[in-house]
Parts: C-alpha cells; sequence; structure tokens
C-alpha cells in the first residue's frame, strides 16, 4: 500500500524581481502537513497561496528556505523528481486524447507494462464511476467531468501527495458543491496527503482538516475549520471566515482567575484568565449567534431583509452597527427599517481579540 507523505515547509520564502523592483509572496513560512491530513490554503488574491504551491509542486524556485516530502527536501528539484501530483484549475486535458489515454498518460510516461497500465485505468475509472466514459474524448463531457478526469490522472499517480490548483473555479455553484463533496469523500477513501489552494471560504470550511489563512505572504492563522471560525486569533481572520462583528467591550476581573465581559453596560461571564486586570479588548460576534428571545440590549433597525430560510438585520446600537440573522424567521416578530428590536449576545459564542 502506498505510504502518504507528511510535508514540512521551513523558512519558505519567495521572492520574484522585475526591473528594480521586488514583491516577496511568500515571507518566511513554517508549515507542518501530517500524512493523509486535507489542508487548504486560503486567502485573498495575492496572498502567496498559489505561489507556496507552486514551489511546492516544483513549478517555482524557492528563493529560501525548505520542502521536505517525507524526510526528502524536494525544494530544488524538478517537479518529475518529487512524490507529488496536480490537479489543475483548467483541466489540462490532452484534446485529442480519449479518457482513458488521458488517465493512463503519465504511466505511459513512466512506461509502465501495458498490463498494469490497463489494470491500473479501469481500477480508477471504477473509483470515479466512469467506467462508460473511457471512449470520450474532452469536448464530448461536462466541465465537472473532466474535472474528474483529471483527478482520476493525478491519482493514478499513486503519489504521496496530491496538489490542487483552484480546481472548481471554473465549475457553476451547483457542480461546484457536488464536486467539493466528490472530492472530499474519495480523498478520504484513498487516504492521501491533500494540500488545496482556493479562495471560497466555503470550500475550506467543508474540505479541511486543517485550513491555513494567508495574507501578504505570511501565514495568519492555521486551525482546524471550527478553530478557526469560532476563536480566530485576529479581526483579519475573523472578517475573512465567514461574517463577524467586531465590538468594544471592556473585561473585568472578578474573583479567582475569572472574569466579565462588558458590552454596551452589560456584563457576560468569561473564562478569559486577567491576572487582576482590567482592558479593553475586541469581541468577535457572529451574526448567528445573536438572540432576539431576551431584550438585554434595544438598537434601531437599519436593514431588514429576508432571505428565506433567514431574516438578516443591521442594528445599530451606541454608535456601533451589528449585523444579525435571524434563522427560520416563520411565524416570528420581523422589524422593518426605523423600528426598536431587543436583542442579546450567547456569552458561550463571544471570542476575545486581544490587541493589547
Amino acid at each position: 500500500m502506498k505510504e502518504f507523505k507528511k510535508v514540512e515547509i521551513k523558512n519558505l520564502t519567495k521572492i520574484f524581481i522585475s526591473g528594480k523592483n521586488k514583491v516577496k509572496a511568500v515571507d518566511n513560512l513554517d508549515l507542518t502537513i501530517e500524512p493523509g491530513e486535507f489542508v487548504c490554503l486560503l486567502g485573498p488574491s495575492g496572498c502567496g497561496k498559489t505561489t507556496m504551491l507552486r514551489m511546492l509542486a516544483g513549478f517555482e524556485v524557492p528563493t529560501t528556505g525548505n520542502i521536505f516530502i517525507g524526510n526528502k527536501d524536494v525544494a530544488n528539484l524538478t517537479p518529475d523528481k518529487r512524490d507529488t501530483a496536480m490537479v489543475f484549475q483548467n483541466y489540462a486535458l490532452f484534446p485529442h486524447m480519449n479518457v482513458f489515454d488521458n488517465i493512463a498518460y503519465g504511466l505511459k510516461v513512466q512506461k509502465r507494462p501495458k498490463a498494469e497500465i490497463n489494470e491500473r485505468v479501469e481500477k480508477i475509472l471504477k473509483l470515479m464511476k466512469m467506467d462508460d466514459f473511457a471512449t470520450r474524448v474532452p469536448s464530448q463531457m461536462s466541465g465537472g467531468q473532466q474535472q474528474r478526469v483529471s483527478l482520476a490522472r493525478a491519482l493514478i499517480m499513486n503519489s504521496g501527495v496530491l496538489l490542487f490548483d483552484e480546481p472548481l473555479s471554473n465549475l457553476d455553484a451547483k457542480l461546484r458543491l457536488h464536486m467539493r463533496d466528490e472530492i472530499r469523500k474519495l480523498q478520504k477513501e484513498v487516504g492521501i496527503t491533500s494540500i488545496y489552494v482556493t479562495h471560497d471560504q466555503a470550500e475550506a470550511m467543508s474540505l479541511s482538516d486543517k485550513v491555513v489563512i494567508m495574507k501578504d505572504g505570511k501565514i495568519m492563522q492555521v486551525g482546524s475549520p471550527i478553530e478557526i471560525y469560532q476563536r480566530p486569533n485576529s479581526e483579519f481572520v475573523a472578517k475573512f471566515i465567514g461574517r463577524a462583528n467586531i465590538l468594544k467591550a471592556k473585561l473585568i476581573p472578578e474573583d479567582g482567575n475569572s472574569a466579565t465581559i462588558n458590552i454596551f453596560g452589560h456584563e457576560y461571564p468569561s473564562k478569559e484568565d486577567l491576572n487582576g486586570k482590567s482592558k479593553e479588548v475586541d469581541i468577535v460576534v457572529r451574526p448567528e449567534t445573536i438572540k432576539f428571545d431576551k431584550k438585554t440590549h434595544e438598537g434601531t433597525v437599519l436593514k431588514s431583509v429576508f432571505m428565506g430560510e433567514n431574516h438578516e438585520y443591521e442594528i445599530e446600537v451606541n454608535g456601533q452597527i451589528i449585523e444579525a440573522v435571524l434563522s427560520n424567521p416563520h411565524g416570528k416578530d420581523i422589524k422593518s427599517v426605523g423600528e426598536r428590536i431587543g436583542f442579546t449576545f450567547d456569552h458561550e459564542a463571544l471570542h476575545i481579540i486581544d490587541n493589547n
């Protein structure tokens, strides 16, 4: 059985030079990806995630740093000399070859025996549920089918690490959801170490064991989707993943190591250890955690939009604007723009960003 590889990135930097200008696309990164893990590199355009993936694949040479796949430093090796396979954004299929030959191409380059090639292609076609597509050419298939062929071509190489370069960005929304589920299911079944670049937050959250948030060539936070969403370490991460209110508040020490959070003059319990000191903090409040069954606070509705399964509000309170989401609004007291509305915060969902 194939041994899937651990990936370690150490002090990785990539500087692009254009005339007198230097652009540091990747800035001294360290990252460890365990064997069999599915990791998403997520961030805005220009954050360095694609450059990092291209260095892992061997399409870019690092300016400094190391890339270990297993125990081997591959930072300066060509793509064919490292134990990786890649699924591209544009599928990169040969238009004149049928599905069978597209999938078999890498094995033919390796001069594998014909019987082995046939056996492995038939096996991967069955795994991908594409037995009936073997004789079709790319022009006879949909975008989703072509992407499955591209994935099959990468999987058949039996590499230790599988790389994805925004593979679903060319598909329509419904097909993206379907293919997202297919990729995760396949990765779980095969168990291959996978590194996936995307700018789509929902994609990263649904696929990943671990999410790596990047900005300006640096890693901002690494964690599970739940950790990243519920416990962001900065305002950037909080706002990049989902929607977030960032509210000014004060932490006040209580007896022992406990504390309270004072928001809009009301105190909520906190588990924060303050060492006896009060301090100003920012609080992350997700819109869906705001409750309307209690009237601890009151504000004026600035926006009231029915979205079917949810009703979305913008509420002005003490000069701050809060986004709030009322789930399952059917039969509930819906407020219009200009009306007053009462609400409270779920203290269990309050997350502190300490900027001091």
